[in-house]
C-alpha cells in the first residue's frame, strides 16, 4: 500500500496503537482527542479541522459513541458527532466502530458514507478471541484456586461463546453450553459439551461454579439467580444493558463482573493491530471498487 494520510479521532488504548502502527508502517498520522496518550510516530493536531485536513481516511472509536458524544476517553476534548462531520470531506473514507443507525443517518445527512469497520467478520473473530482470553483472565483474578475441573456454563454459542468453550475446555474445565438455536446444540455435542436449549436453563442453572453471559440481553433475572448454586461466580460479556440483572445479584449475594471491552483493557496492542488489518482490508475493497 503507497504511504496515505490518516487521522485518528478519539477512542482508547487501541486508537493509540492503531496510530502508532499507521505510522510505524510509514503513513502520515495526525491524531486528535488521544492527546493523554500522545501515540509515538503521530502529530497531536490542535484542532479537529487540524487533524483531518488532507486525510485520506479519518478513523474514529471504537466503540463510536459515549453519553451522546464520541467516545474520548484519552482526552477532555468533548466532541458531538455532528460537530467531527462538518469538518469532513465527502471524499474522504470515514470509518469508525459500533455504528448505530442514528450515526449512519447524521454521516448521510452531512454528504458522508460512514463505514463500520466493527461489522467486519474478520475483525469480529478477532475480537472474540481477545475478549475469550480476557474473560478468562477475569474468571482467574476472581477466583482462588485454578480454573481446571471447574464446571463452567456459558450462555449462547455465538462468536465469543464458541472460542471461550475450547478455551476453557483447553484448561480442563467441564464445559456446558445453553443455546437456543437447534443447529447450534448440534455443534456443542458434536464439540463434546453437554448442551441446555435456552428454554429448559432454569432447570440447567445449578450445578455450576462459574457462568458466563454472551447474550446481549435480560436472561438472568432474580428467579434465575436465585437458582444458582452459592458462591457461583457470573461474568456478563454482553455489551449494554447486558444480560444480568446487577441490582438483583446484589441483594442475592451473588458474585458478578461485567466484563465490558476486554480487548480494549487487557490486550490493546493486540487490538490495535486487528483494527489496523482490518481498515487495510476495507482501504483494499473501496479501492477495487473504484477500479484502483
Amino acid at each position: 500500500m503507497h504511504p496515505l494520510k490518516f487521522a485518528v479521532i478519539g477512542g482508547d488504548l487501541r486508537q493509540v496503537k492503531l496510530a502508532q502502527l499507521l505510522a510505524a508502517d510509514g503513513h502520515a498520522v495526525s491524531a486528535f482527542a488521544i492527546d493523554q496518550a500522545r501515540p509515538e510516530g503521530a502529530v497531536l493536531a490542535a484542532s479537529l479541522k487540524g487533524a483531518v485536513r488532507e486525510a485520506d481516511c479519518v478513523l474514529l472509536p471504537l466503540p463510536l459513541m459515549r453519553a451522546c458524544a464520541l467516545n474520548t476517553p484519552l482526552s477532555d476534548t468533548v466532541l458531538t458527532l455532528d460537530e467531527v462531520f462538518a469538518a469532513l470531506d465527502p471524499a474522504q473514507i470515514l470509518c469508525g466502530g459500533r455504528v448505530d443507525e442514528a450515526a449512519h443517518r447524521q454521516a448521510a445527512e452531512h454528504g458522508l458514507t460512514l463505514l463500520d469497520y466493527f461489522t467486519r467478520e474478520e475483525l469480529v473473530i478477532a475480537n472474540a478471541v481477545a475478549t475469550a482470553e480476557g474473560a478468562i483472565q477475569a474468571a482467574m483474578e476472581a477466583t482462588p484456586t485454578i480454573l481446571s475441573g471447574m464446571r463452567v456454563l456459558i450462555l449462547g454459542f455465538g462468536r465469543i461463546g464458541k472460542v471461550l468453550a475450547h478455551r476453557l475446555r483447553a484448561l480442563g474445565m467441564r464445559v456446558t453450553v445453553s443455546a437456543r438455536n437447534y443447529a447450534d446444540l448440534a455443534w456443542i455435542a458434536a464439540y463434546g459439551y453437554e448442551g441446555i436449549h435456552a428454554d429448559a436453563l432454569d432447570s440447567g442453572l445449578p450445578g455450576h461454579d462459574i457462568l458466563f453471559n454472551t447474550i446481549p440481553h435480560r436472561v438472568l433475572g432474580a428467579e434465575r439467580l436465585a437458582a444458582l448454586d452459592a458462591g457461583t461466580l457470573c461474568i456478563d460479556l454482553a455489551s449494554k444493558p447486558g444480560g444480568i440483572d446487577f441490582a438483583a445479584a446484589a441483594s442475592l449475594g451473588v458474585k458478578t463482573i461485567w466484563a465490558l471491552g476486554l480487548p480494549g483493557e487487557v490486550a490493546p496492542v493486540s487490538a490495535g493491530v486487528m483494527i489496523r488489518d482490518t481498515i487495510y482490508n476495507i482501504l483494499a475493497d473501496e479501492s477495487s471498487l473504484k477500479g484502483g
